[in-house]
């Protein structure tokens, strides 16, 4: 497998602002990596050097075996955080448009237009302006732009920015089926619960600085879980009770059931057992660590750069 981006070494400032230090990252062809990291993190500019937007001050980077994105500009589809239609155009001119400024010319492209926009349930907006969509109609009629000539690399800043739970679960499907047909996709995102539905590699951002760079389930394997739900069959249990439980550190309710979360060592199954033997549950399984979870668990305390490349070497 040969990668579709290798950057080394790649560093950005604003005046004193360091947006991008350091950054070293290789995405494979064919893999869907999570661009996660609070607003400002240096996502968007990282994207931007990508795309030879803007360019870096130092370090290396590569496109599709090229030293530029300009050079592989009609292999790319980019949807940027900044979105942007011709708003007098008709929505069906407009995607045919830029499928041609993407080098598409063949007589199959009003079916593969009007293909597009039926999927995303917009068949008929095709003749209407489109200044006369709504937001969110705008934002699936911008996506099928970038799709339109089938690029080999695909990048996705904030894509689910404004969109309803329903038209974020169909473009969720939609960039999962494209990345199934073998697209390179980077999806950029500051809700770190939706890089966790969709990516298979995340790669977590902070102050401009890579701290975490793994495979999903990888991830989840180093933090180890500290903490179990737990719904007991009786309803009237509080805090003290589950408190005196040995090894359980803090108790918070959720709905019917209690998060615990224990002291560092001790084995989640020895935990199950022990609390099981002391109080009859309907449910007791391990509280998986959310990406949020794991990010807070990184950065908090404010670590400098070098106790957060200290800390990732000894979890690792």
């Amino acid at each position: 497998m040969t990668d579709a981006i290798r950057i080394a070494d790649l560093h950005k400032s604003f005046g004193e602002k360091r947006a991008v230090q350091g950054m070293d990252l290789v995405v494979p062809e064919g893999s869907l990596h999570g661009f996660i990291g609070p607003n400002g993190a240096g996502k968007t500019t990282t994207i931007r050097m990508i795309m030879s937007i803007i360019f870096p001050d130092s370090g290396e980077l590569s496109v599709l075996g090229k030293k530029s994105a300009v050079e592989s500009k009609d292999r790319i589809g980019y949807l940027p955080e900044e979105r942007g239609i011709y708003k007098k155009m008709k929505v069906l001119p407009f995607i045919k448009y830029m499928a041609k400024l993407k080098g598409v010319t063949d007589s199959s492209l009003d079916k593969r237009a009007s293909e597009w926009l039926e999927r995303v349930g917009l068949s008929d907006v095709a003749q209407k302006k489109c200044e006369e969509l709504s937001k969110g109609m705008q934002q699936k009629v911008q996506f099928i732009a970038c799709v339109i000539h089938e690029p080999e690399l695909l990048i996705l800043d904030e894509p689910f920015s404004g969109l309803d739970p329903v038209n974020m679960r169909l473009l969720r499907d939609l960039i999962r089926e494209i990345n199934e047909k073998g697209t390179t996709i980077i999806f950029s995102t500051h809700v770190m619960a939706q890089a966790e539905q969709l990516c298979d590699n995340i790669v977590m951002i902070h102050k401009g600085e890579k701290v975490l760079d793994d495979p999903l389930d990888a991830i989840r394997s180093r933090f180890d879980p500290r903490a179990l739900l737990f719904e007991p069959m009786d309803r009237g249990i509080g805090e003290s009770e589950l408190m005196s439980i040995g090894g359980v550190t803090h108790a918070e309710r959720e709905g019917d059931s209690w998060a615990l979360q224990l002291e560092d060592g001790l084995a989640p199954a020895d935990a199950i057992a022990q609390l099981a033997s002391q109080i009859h549950a309907l449910r007791v399984e391990v509280k998986r660590p959310s990406l949020e979870d794991i990010f807070v668990e990184i950065v908090e305390d404010d670590f400098t750069t070098g106790e957060l490349a200290e800390s990732l070497g000894a979890a690792s």
